[in-house]
């Protein structure tokens, strides 16, 4: 590996780690890095998504203070995006990528409708069931997570734009409280898949490469942390949308 490529797949990491805690999408910045340099498709997701377990870890945290009093429910979730997470990472290593290809800028595409219309939607919502927690919306939540974390663990690009998009309608909360529990989901179904790379075919990972956008991604999380933060809840929509956009249009290409 040469010291511009070094370079490269390092600011790579930064920016996916910047991206991630603002939205998501960021492995569409280091995945397309990685096939640029030669890596073979599987081995580069896997190792991306090892990496990107860092600035998972940095953008949670810098999203905490968002999430005060939200353990409760943070913890309802995250079960539902490890089991997804694992099926994701298994069909990954034993399915041929075409078979995800048609579905995913369809589910990118409702997610942004989710996103723009979530306020509206879960206005509604509470109108029709005051308590605006009732079982069958935790069950569809719950579902919800679990194919967000099955495609995270596929793939991962623009995961944030469809766990954003799925909790702005079933969950009363502000969007920075919303972002705070994507960055940690998304943190959880990176790190449960990357253990299932580690586990089922420790080959496909190129420990150089992993380690570059860790190193990346870690100050990325940080930064994202402290831009997404700063923003208003209509500009974060804003970027959400624009960015789900530039997303479906690269995997359309």
């Amino acid at each position: 590996m040469s010291l511009l490529e070094a370079v490269c797949i390092v600011l790579a990491g930064l920016a996916a780690g910047t991206i991630n805690t603002i939205v998501g999408s960021g492995t569409l910045v280091t995945f397309p890095t990685l096939l640029f340099f030669g890596y073979a498709p599987v081995s580069a997701n896997v190792s991306n998504s090892l990496g990107l377990v860092a600035g998972g870890v940095s953008g949670a945290w810098g999203y905490r203070h968002e999430m005060v009093g939200l353990r409760r429910v943070v913890g309802r979730l995250v079960p539902a995006s490890f089991a997804g997470s694992v099926l994701g990472a298994v069909l990954l290593l034993v399915l041929p990528e075409e078979a995800f290809e048609t579905i995913v800028p369809v589910l990118i595409g409702l997610a942004l409708v989710l996103v723009v219309t979530g306020p509206r939607l879960s206005r509604w919502a509470a109108h029709q069931h005051p308590d605006r927690l009732t079982t069958g919306r935790w069950v569809a939540l719950l579902i919800g997570i679990v194919l967000a974390g099955m495609y995270g663990g596929y793939f991962g690009a623009a995961q944030g734009v469809l766990l954003i998009g799925l909790m702005s309608v079933l969950l009363p909360l502000q969007l920075q409280a919303i972002n705070g529990i994507k960055n940690v989901l998304g943190m959880v179904v990176n790190l449960v898949a990357a253990v299932t790379f580690l586990i089922v075919d420790p080959a496909q990972i190129n420990w150089p490469v992993a380690a570059l956008i860790a190193l990346g991604s870690v100050t990325g999380g940080f930064v994202g942390a402290r831009i997404g933060r700063a923003m208003p809840a209509w500009l974060l929509r804003s970027v959400i949308v624009v960015i789900g956009v530039v997303a479906i249009g690269v995997l359309l290409t």
